[in-house]
């Protein structure tokens, strides 16, 4: 779930930094993918740091 979140504010937060359309407005592209890709990831990245306890 974390990582279709993660997905989600990719497409809408990292793909017009990168100057692409996004997954979410149904125009779909490699570089749109690839910026829910790297959202996905960074948001399961910071949800496993407060699990494990390590950010406090």
């Amino acid at each position: 779930m974390v990582g279709i979140v993660g997905s989600f504010l990719g497409g809408w937060f990292i793909a017009p930094l990168l100057g692409t359309g996004t997954v979410n407005s149904g125009d779909f592209s490699i570089m749109g993918l690839v910026a829910s890709l790297i959202g996905a990831i960074i948001l399961l990245a910071i949800v496993n740091l407060f699990r494990r306890g390590r950010v406090r």
